[in-house]
């Protein structure tokens, strides 16, 4: 029997939201992470980025992107956006001190 294509919207929609949630959670849970390390630089006067980590953690997400069939210049580009929050906050911690 062949799906009705407004119940395989429903359906795939659906879908997308759970992972779109699990996505959210997952954010909250490295930016707690993140924080941590945010605190712990300012506590000991480093730097609120590390450019070669960054460079580091980029090659592995395009690899890991390669892996998944996902396109690894838009894995850059998340990883690039999520990266800039993190130094902001880490900036945040290291003026507050």
């Amino acid at each position: 029997m062949i799906e009705d294509p407004t119940a395989t919207l429903t359906r795939l929609r659906s879908s997308i939201d759970n992972i779109d949630a699990a996505l959210v959670y997952l954010l909250a849970e490295r930016f707690k992470a993140t924080k941590q390390v945010g605190h712990l630089k300012a506590e000991h006067g480093m730097p609120a980025s590390d450019p070669a980590r960054e460079e580091q953690q980029v090659a592995r997400l395009r690899s890991l992107a390669e892996q998944a069939d996902l396109d690894p210049a838009f894995a850059e580009k998340w990883f690039n956006f999520v990266v800039a929050e993190v130094i902001r906050h880490h900036t945040e911690a290291a003026d507050s001190r």
